[in-house]
C-alpha cells in the first residue's frame, strides 16, 4: 500500500477530503496561488474578512470626452435632428458589431419595442421567449399586446433550451425572442432552424451581449434584428440608451421611420408627412457622445473580462458544488455582463444559496442570485386579467397558457444561480484569487454555516 505522502491529489480531491497531507502535496502543482490557510473562521461568524479592498468601480468616465460634451451643449444641437453625434455612433457601432446598419434608441427596451413592431408582432400574436431574463424582455411583448410564451431554460447554459421551442409554437406564434442573458450566446443555429421551418421572425435580445460571439459572428447579428442596451450598469454605458442592428435596408429604414414618429425615411416613401405609425424613440446627442467615448475601451475591457472569466472557470471547476456556466459551442464567446455559476447546496452540506451568498459577501466578495422565476411575475397575471387580453385571447387559451407555464429547468436554475457583476471581472489576477479563496474558505467551513 502506498504511503499518503506519495499519493497525488487534484485540487478538488484535496478540498473535498480536507486532507492536510493532500493539501501539502499540492504545493508544487500549478495552483499554488490558491491560499489554503483559508480554513480560518468565517467572517460571517466573526472571523477575519478575507478581502477588504474594493473591486473596480463602474462606470468609468473619460475626462477627454468632456470637451465634446460641452461643445455640444453650447451649440444647442442637443437632439439628433440637427446634430451629428448619434449618426456617427450608429456608423461606428454597426462596424464594431459586423452589421450593415445600426439605429440608436433611447433605451434597450425601446430598441426591442421598435424591432417587435417593425417585424410585425401585433395584437393577439404570440412570441416565444426566454424566461431567465430581465423584465423588459417580456414586458415589451405585453406592450405590443402580444402573449409571451415562455420556453424552458437549460440550467447548464442559463439560456433558452432550443429543443423545447417547437412544442410551444401555435398558429398565432409570430416570432422567437432568444435572450443572450449575461452575454452568454444562445445556440442560434438551432433557433434559426426552427424559425425558418415555421416562418417566424427572430429578434435577438442582445441587451447584455456587446462583443459576444457565436461561431465567429457577433451576437445580435444572427437573427432578423438584434437589440442592445447602454444603461448605466452595462459594459458599454451611457446612463440610458439602446440600439437595433440589422442587415436588411428596408427593415432598418422602417425602424428609423417608426422611431422618428413615423416620418418617411429611405424606402419608406412620403405619401404623407407621417406615412406609417410611429413613436419618438430617438437617442439624444449627449448619449451618443458618451458612447463614442466609452467605445474606446470596450474591446480592451472585453478581453480582460474573458481572461479573468476563463481563470475562474478553471479554478471553480475544482471546487465541489460550484458549477460554471456551459458555453453552447466551443467557438462561442460570452460578453460577461455577469459571470454566472450554479451553487449545488448538497455539496455544501445542504447550506442554502442565500446563506452561501451571505457568507461570500461577508468575506468581501460582492455577488447576487441573479434572475428568479420571472415567468411567475405579478405583472403577467395583471396583463392576462386585463380587458384587452380577455378580448384578444379566449379563456381556453389563457387557461392553457397558465397550465403550460411550468418550467422545471428554469425553476432549478432560479434556485441555484449565483453571479458576479462585470466590473469585478475588470480586476487583476490577485482579485480573482481572492474570489476563489473566499469560495474555498466557505466550502472548507461549510458545516459551520448550518449551525
Amino acid at each position: 500500500m502506498k504511503s499518503m505522502s506519495n499519493q497525488k491529489f487534484t485540487r478538488r480531491q484535496a478540498i473535498a477530503t480536507g486532507s492536510a497531507i493532500a493539501i501539502g502535496a499540492m504545493a508544487n502543482l500549478s495552483f499554488t496561488s490558491i491560499n489554503f490557510s483559508s480554513t480560518k473562521k468565517l467572517a460571517i461568524h466573526g472571523g477575519e474578512k478575507l478581502r477588504t479592498a474594493n473591486f473596480p468601480d463602474w462606470p468609468v468616465w473619460d475626462q477627454h470626452a468632456e470637451e465634446d460634451v460641452i461643445k455640444m451643449l453650447r451649440s444647442g444641437r442637443w437632439w439628433r435632428g440637427n446634430g451629428e453625434s448619434v449618426a456617427e455612433f450608429e456608423q461606428k457601432y454597426a462596424h464594431l458589431m459586423g452589421a450593415k446598419r445600426c439605429l440608436a434608441t433611447t433605451s434597450g427596451s425601446t430598441a426591442l419595442l421598435v424591432a417587435l413592431h417593425v417585424l410585425g408582432v401585433d395584437a393577439g400574436d404570440e412570441v416565444l421567449v426566454s424566461p431567465f431574463t430581465f423584465i423588459a424582455t417580456y414586458n415589451v411583448i405585453f406592450m405590443n399586446k402580444a402573449l409571451p410564451v415562455f420556453v424552458d431554460t437549460d440550467p447548464e447554459t442559463f439560456l433558452i433550451n432550443p429543443s423545447k421551442i417547437e412544442e410551444r409554437i401555435t398558429d398565432r406564434t409570430s416570432a422567437i425572442l432568444p435572450v443572450h442573458i449575461y452575454g452568454l450566446p444562445v445556440d442560434m443555429d438551432k433557433v434559426n432552424e426552427v424559425a425558418k421551418k415555421h416562418n417566424l421572425k427572430v429578434i435577438e435580445d442582445a441587451c447584455q451581449a456587446w462583443l459576444g460571439e457565436y461561431k465567429g459572428r457577433k451576437l445580435g447579428t444572427l437573427g432578423d434584428l438584434g437589440c442592445f442596451s447602454f444603461q448605466n450598469s452595462k459594459n458599454l454605458p451611457a446612463g440610458e440608451g439602446g440600439a437595433v442592428v440589422g442587415n436588411n435596408d428596408e427593415i432598418m429604414d422602417r425602424c428609423f421611420s417608426f422611431h422618428n414618429c413615423g416620418r418617411p425615411y429611405g424606402s419608406v416613401q412620403r405619401t404623407t408627412d407621417y406615412p406609417i405609425r410611429g413613436s419618438n424613440r430617438r437617442m439624444q446627442q449627449i448619449q451618443a457622445i458618451i458612447l463614442l467615448s466609452q467605445m474606446n475601451r470596450i474591446e480592451k475591457d472585453a478581453d480582460l473580462r474573458l481572461e479573468n472569466a476563463k481563470y475562474l472557470d478553471k479554478k471553480f471547476a475544482e471546487i465541489p458544488g460550484i458549477v460554471p456556466y456551459k458555453l453552447v459551442t466551443e467557438d462561442a464567446r460570452s460578453a460577461y455582463h455577469f459571470y454566472p455559476f450554479r451553487f449545488l447546496s448538497e455539496k455544501f452540506g445542504n447550506v442554502t444559496r442565500a446563506r452561501f451568498i451571505e457568507a461570500l459577501r461577508s468575506e468581501g466578495v460582492p455577488c447576487s442570485s441573479g434572475y428568479g422565476q420571472q415567468n411567475k411575475d405579478g405583472l403577467i397575471e395583471e396583463a392576462l386579467n386585463s380587458k384587452g387580453y380577455k378580448r384578444l385571447f379566449s379563456e381556453k387559451r389563457l387557461i392553457r397558457w397558465r397550465e403550460e407555464n411550468q418550467l422545471p429547468g428554469n425553476d432549478q436554475l432560479a434556485k441555484e444561480a449565483v453571479t458576479f457583476s462585470q466590473s469585478i471581472l475588470l480586476g487583476n489576477k490577485s482579485d480573482m484569487d481572492d474570489i476563489v479563496n473566499a469560495v474555498t474558505k466557505i466550502y472548507e467551513n461549510r458545516n459551520s454555516l448550518n449551525g
